[in-house]
């Protein structure tokens, strides 16, 4: 490896002609240098209390429903006492990090692998979180949520797909979701 046998045209002999080191380096990291995706592991919408307003897992790394409730116990624990209500605050729990913010009774959670960017989970958090907003027309409250909730989880799938973040933007999620929050009003027919 790192040689290689080149004929040459005037004289028809072969010469051996070898990579320098560094290129060949640079083509290693070129071929095994993997292309990776934000991945989000969950999204928590909690209420006051600790409980369950919607929630979405893409991996499974919490595989039972107890398993689940009882990260959400501890999450929920850990941050209640927290002051995030004007910013987005970022912290590692059990290995994962996660990103949250309260307003009102509620309380948003984005997580993330500890290998994970916290910026890009700031910024899925925020996108969530605006999103919500807009669509309860800034009325972010556990009643309303819950009246609200297929806008929620349509919010929610249009902003990760399989733990993939496909959108951030507030505005382009809540126009996707408006569209089809419309379709669901509208004839079979006409769908």
């Amino acid at each position: 490896p790192g040689t290689r046998n080149v004929v040459n045209r005037r004289g028809g002999r072969i010469t051996n002609l070898r990579r320098s080191s560094t290129a060949l380096r640079h083509e290693r990291a070129l071929s095994s240098m993997e292309v990776s995706c934000p991945v989000v592991k969950n999204i928590l919408l909690l209420d006051s209390e600790g409980k369950r307003v919607a929630v979405k897992y893409y991996t499974d790394d919490w595989d039972t429903l107890a398993s689940k409730l009882a990260f959400e116990k501890s999450i929920f624990t850990k941050t209640q006492r927290s002051n995030s209500r004007a910013e987005v605050e970022i912290g590692m729990f059990d290995g994962y990090i996660v990103v949250y913010k309260f307003i009102s009774d509620l309380h948003f959670f984005v997580t993330g692998g500890e290998n994970e960017n916290e910026l890009i989970l700031a910024t899925v958090l925020q996108g969530f979180f605006d999103a919500v907003s807009t669509l309860l027309r800034n009325n972010v409250e556990k009643r309303t949520a819950l009246e609200n909730l297929d806008l929620i989880l349509l919010c929610i799938d249009e902003m990760v797909d399989g733990g993939i973040v496909l959108e951030t933007e507030s505005s382009s999620i809540t126009g996707r979701v408006s569209m089809r929050g419309s379709d669901i009003d509208a004839p079979l027919a006409e769908q």
